[in-house]
């Protein structure tokens, strides 16, 4: 089982790595200069993680691996979405680079059998096929890598070991939760990104990777599942501690709503309609859908408030004892009873006889 958990590990940080080679290469190749390939030394972080990794165990609710995944692909499709556009793409570019592809296929496989060099062969198939990569452009290449980011970090956070604060109920709920952000993230990227008045608007172009590269920022933390462990102390005994306490994963996904993902989603969108007058279908519908969404969320948290302030009222009237408030109902309950049951039977043992105090006279 350990082997198991290591390999996967391992794998999980290799497909990283290659996957942030590939978005170093790309941008190589768009700007035309070398000095791009020293972006890919941010994958000597990764490396140093995983050996910190394991021999220690990663922090409670942040996964340290995703967070140097963000780091070393961010900046490379930064610059790929800032050069943006300047390959022409044709309707159909598929078939001209297919048939173009098995020319070169062909060629390489005839010089090889002449030659009857193997490596030779492998050498310029190699090349062939990069140069086939080569040729589709740079759009296709950039929605590609902000597609593949998105479904390597859900996959490689289910590949990922799991930590001791998390079950797999939990993660489970998490991949799902992380799936639909995945897609409104991509959603949001590619719909605002190709609209052709941002794209002749440098300011607009760094301010909505600015509110994309936030967005991403959910993906290393797993609190949107865990609760906060919290000790019956002094400090949370006072209501926003105990409400924080009872309800953390709620106010998690209710914070990363507002203020990471559909808040600023709303915003641009907003900047983008009624600042610059851009209007299509899309971009009212998913204004619309932000605006729905925080507008739930708003409700959501006035109902937790309300549900948490009847909840003490109700306690306190009937003058309950107040346990941890991270425990459930029931063991809060079974904890008050113990009590009152230790208190009984205290009252009821009978004092004891002190021995009379000595006389004087004696």
């Amino acid at each position: 089982m350990e082997l198991m958990v290591l390999l996967n590990a391992l794998v999980t940080r290799l497909l990283f790595v290659l996957h942030s080679l590939i978005g170093v290469w790309r941008v190589t190749a768009v700007k035309k200069e070398p000095k791009y390939w020293l972006l890919a030394l941010l994958n000597l972080l990764l490396c140093l993680e995983t050996g910190v990794t394991l021999k220690f165990k990663p922090g409670r609710g942040f996964s340290p691996a995703i967070f140097l995944y963000l780091i070393c692909t961010v900046p490379s499709l930064w610059l790929l979405e800032i050069h943006h556009g300047t390959q022409y793409c044709g309707n159909e570019p598929g078939a001209v680079q297919v048939n173009v592809s098995n020319q070169d296929f062909n060629q390489s496989r005839e010089s090889s059998h002449g030659s009857e060099a193997t490596d030779h062969h492998i050498i310029q198939t190699a090349k062939v096929f990069v140069n086939q990569l080569s040729t589709i452009c740079e759009t296709v290449w950039t929605l590609a890598l902000h597609q593949t980011f998105l479904l390597l970090l859900v996959v490689g956070r289910w590949l990922l070991p799991i930590g001791v604060e998390i079950t797999r109920d939990q993660l489970s709920q998490l991949l799902l939760m992380f799936v639909g952000t995945a897609a409104d993230i991509l959603e949001f990227a590619s719909e605002t990104l190709d609209i052709e008045d941002v794209r002749n608007n440098y300011a607009l172009i760094n301010a909505i990777l600015a509110v994309w590269t936030w967005s991403m920022l959910q993906f290393p933390l797993d609190l949107a599942v865990q609760h906060i462990g919290c000790k019956a102390t002094a400090s949370t005994r006072r209501l926003p501690s105990l409400l924080l306490c009872r309800y953390s994963a709620e106010l998690w996904n209710i914070w990363v709503s507002l203020f990471i993902q559909d808040g600023p989603f709303f915003i641009v969108r907003s900047i983008l309609m009624g600042h610059f007058r851009i209007f299509n279908q899309m971009l009212v519908f998913f204004t619309a859908k932000n605006i729905l969404v925080v507008t739930l969320q708003l409700y959501r948290l006035a109902v937790i408030t309300l549900d948490f302030r009847a909840t003490i009222q109700q306690k306190s009237r009937k003058g309950e004892v107040s346990c941890c408030p991270c425990e459930p109902y029931e063991a809060s309950a079974h904890a008050i009873v113990d009590q009152e049951a230790e208190m009984k039977q205290f009252i009821a043992l009978p004092p004891k006889e002190e021995p009379p105090a000595p006389s004087e006279y004696q």
